[in-house]
């Protein structure tokens, strides 16, 4: 891990480039949102990711989350990325501007329930098959999307992955496809009801193969976070 802002600097320089030629060479003129995972800093060492000009910020904990926001609020736009308990999304609720990581009903309905206007979230898809993953499969992703049509103030603005960790980024191309493949059909199916837009998918192993596949938000940590 780093905490000097010239190395975090001239990190992101080089992951903006990449992402620059990933765009290239798929015929995108859109870049994706870039969101830095902030689990690796304490709430005191934010500032470097200020210093570096970055904006958008995800967390995994709710209790981090929270001393963050308290602290940070109005300099970072906060994104919850991790797992999410019913529990936790009163405390979460006020933090942030999306949740990455739904794929329960009884999720849905909690922040339903606690929310006191509209909230954005994506649902969280397991395109891998992977029993040790959350998501709903691929299968289910429509049925589940009916359902939770009925909570009006829980509005679904795209779609969120984790593909296989490997050593090949190119052995994720077919589950980030897929997710695309699955948002559009989606966005098509609830026209109306549901503005599909977002693709949250790509980590620091394997974001250009993402952005190649049509990502809107990636979410880095190590690729940021790595020794110069």
């Amino acid at each position: 891990m780093i905490l000097d802002a010239d190395c975090l600097r001239a990190n992101l320089a080089q992951v903006e480039q990449r992402i620059a030629h990933a765009c290239s060479r798929s015929g995108r003129v859109d870049p994706p949102r870039l969101l830095v995972a902030s689990k690796y800093l304490a709430p005191d060492e934010m500032s470097v990711l200020q210093g570096a000009g970055i904006r958008l910020v995800g967390e995994n904990r709710a209790d981090e989350l929270e001393a963050k926001w308290r602290k940070w609020d109005g300099v970072f736009e906060f994104h919850f990325i991790g797992h999410l308990q019913s529990r936790k999304a009163r405390q979460v609720l006020p933090c942030v501007t999306m949740v990455h990581s739904v794929e329960s009903i009884s999720l849905v309905e909690e922040l339903d329930r606690r929310t006191e206007k509209q909230v954005q979230v994506l649902l969280e898809v397991n395109m891998g098959g992977e029993e040790t993953k959350y998501g709903i499969f691929p299968a289910a992703a429509e049925a589940f999307l009916e359902r939770a049509a009925a909570y009006r103030k829980v509005m679904f603005v795209g779609l969120m992955t984790m593909a296989p960790l490997t050593a090949d980024p190119e052995t994720a191309r077919p589950c980030f496809r897929g997710l695309r493949e699955l948002r559009d059909r989606l966005a098509t199916t609830f026209t109306g009801r549901y503005e599909l837009s977002e693709l949250s998918m790509g980590m620091s192993n394997d974001y250009e193969v993402a952005v190649e596949e049509g990502a809107t938000i990636v979410r880095l940590g190590s690729a940021l976070f790595a020794s110069a």
